[in-house]
């Protein structure tokens, strides 16, 4: 797969209407997708609405381990929100934002930076558990 094609698939899961991921194939190729985009971004920001904190910070594990990023964020303690939340990680300074959010979107969105401007932008909503 090459980054265009890469960037192709991910821009099917940025629209307005959330798309599912419908077979183990297509569960692949988006998770390699993702992953090559990542690969070459300077960095990047991930940002995950959820039903609760919970499946916000264990889907932020997920990808984050899926990146190579071995943080395992365990923001559980202080941040127990049992409604659903947006939590937004900015993996420079390893830093969050967790909150209650009232949107009906679900899922986890990446927004990259990169010098090259093909690859810079937002991407998603991914399935929050895309790389379970």
């Amino acid at each position: 797969m090459n980054i265009e094609s890469a960037l192709k698939i991910l821009q099917e899961y940025s629209c307005i209407e959330q798309k599912k991921v419908n077979s183990e194939a297509e569960k692949t190729q988006l998770q390699e997708a993702i992953l090559l985009v990542i690969k070459e971004s300077d960095s990047y920001n991930l940002g995950i609405c959820a039903d609760n904190s919970s499946v916000a910070i264990n889907s932020l594990n997920l990808y984050l381990k899926a990146f190579g990023q071995e943080i395992n964020a365990n923001y559980q303690a202080d941040n127990n929100i049992n409604e659903t939340v947006y939590l937004k990680f900015k993996i420079i300074d390893k830093s969050y934002y967790l909150d209650s959010y009232n949107g009906d979107y679900r899922g986890v969105l990446i927004s990259c930076q990169a010098e090259n401007d093909k690859i810079t932008g937002t991407y998603g909503h991914f399935p929050l558990d895309l790389f379970n």
